[in-house]
């Protein structure tokens, strides 16, 4: 499957609200619609966080439910991916979502961070927090998604995060392949560019799979050195508003759109949910 290319969309992530972009879903239903537009147009995955009706992020079980069937209402075949990053929410809370509803994958954050928004514009911060994640709690939610039958997907911030999986890996606790997102653009992480992916792809272990996830609009071009690097790339609203032209996106379906026809002008195309499956190692659980 040299040729093929994993999609994933991030339909609404916890902090960009309708303010910055009025596309954004927040209700189930509409999040629900947004998977249907972004599997039609090529995602095999989507990568979810919950909201309230009002856009703040949600972490109770009943809004996953929900979310859950409707996005399995319009998308049965899906693979599902389920936030589990959250500052200043119990451990409890931050993975009872994966124990109740098993979903196929879920995100992994594999270590600590500052996690900020810096704007040049006014010269002060916002969001500026602590995104702690310290060995103690990767492994208690490792032991979790491994209980639901959950497959990790192990989000990785900074070069560090890399080698904080090392551990994981050793103690026998993850199933090869090892899928890694290599998350990029984040104020206290790694900075977007392409030689610093070239260089986290190149310290990660064997046996791996990854996707880039690049924030804000350097996202496509780091998509197009994943495609050269024989990676895999997500986009969606979560984290880039933006369209390569520079017009911002009406929905989550015209990003993947997007990805899709830049994967094709490098001759790539996108992997269908079976493939993806396959080359992830992800059985359909639910």
């Amino acid at each position: 499957m040299k040729n093929k290319v994993v999609i994933t969309a991030a339909l609404t992530g916890a902090l960009a609200n309708r303010n910055q972009c009025p596309y954004i879903p927040y209700t189930p239903e509409e999040i629900g619609l947004e998977a249907k537009l972004a599997v039609e147009a090529g995602a095999s995955i989507v990568h979810i966080h919950a909201r309230q009706d009002n856009g703040l992020p949600a972490y109770d079980v009943e809004t996953y439910t929900r979310i859950h069937e409707e996005v399995r209402k319009h998308c049965p075949d899906v693979i599902i991916n389920y936030s589990t990053g959250a500052i200043g929410i119990p451990n409890e809370e931050r993975i009872h979502q994966i124990d109740a509803l098993k979903p196929e994958t879920a995100a992994l954050n594999m270590g600590s961070m500052n996690y900020a928004i810096y704007s040049k514009e006014k010269k002060q911060f916002y969001h500026d927090f602590v995104f702690a994640n310290p060995f103690k709690d990767i492994q208690f939610f490792m032991e979790r998604m491994k209980a639901a039958g959950t497959r990790p997907e192990m989000e990785c911030f900074d070069n560090g995060h890399i080698n904080n999986s090392l551990p994981i890996i050793d103690m026998g606790m993850m199933e090869k392949p090892y899928i890694y997102s290599l998350v990029m653009g984040v104020l206290g992480g790694i900075a977007p560019t392409t030689q610093n992916l070239v260089h986290q792809v190149n310290t990660l272990p064997p046996d791996s799979v990854w996707q880039v996830i690049g924030i804000g609009r350097k996202q496509w071009a780091l998509a197009a050195a994943a495609l050269t690097l024989g990676g895999n790339f997500r986009v969606g609203l979560e984290d880039n508003f933006y369209l390569p032209e520079g017009e911002m996106a009406k929905s989550n379906g015209e990003l993947v759109d997007a990805a899709v026809r830049l994967a094709r002008m490098v001759g790539k195309e996108p992997a269908s949910m079976a493939e993806t499956r396959q080359i992830l190692n992800i059985p359909r659980i639910s």
